[in-house]
């Protein structure tokens, strides 16, 4: 999906920026996923969790998550 936005000139914001204020707040209300973030700030995953902590966001993750994660590593022979 592209969006174009329209912004004033003195917003004093990057794209860049920008990208990251959409990516963190939508993590942040769980509406995507780290991966997605990670995708729209073009930060690798580890990037983007070093991001969101240093703002003392955490990562969502749960037993089920937890479970899911080392089921799939038993899976790969883990």
């Amino acid at each position: 999906m592209q969006i174009t936005l329209e912004l004033p000139d003195n917003l004093q914001l990057s794209e860049t920026d920008l990208r990251s204020e959409l990516a963190i707040a939508l993590f942040q209300q769980q509406r995507i996923t780290l991966g997605t973030a990670s995708k729209i700030t073009g930060l690798h995953q580890i990037e983007f969790q070093r991001l969101i902590a240093s703002r003392g966001i955490s990562v969502h993750y749960d037993v089920e998550d937890l479970e899911q994660d080392l089921a799939s590593l038993r899976q790969d022979g883990w």
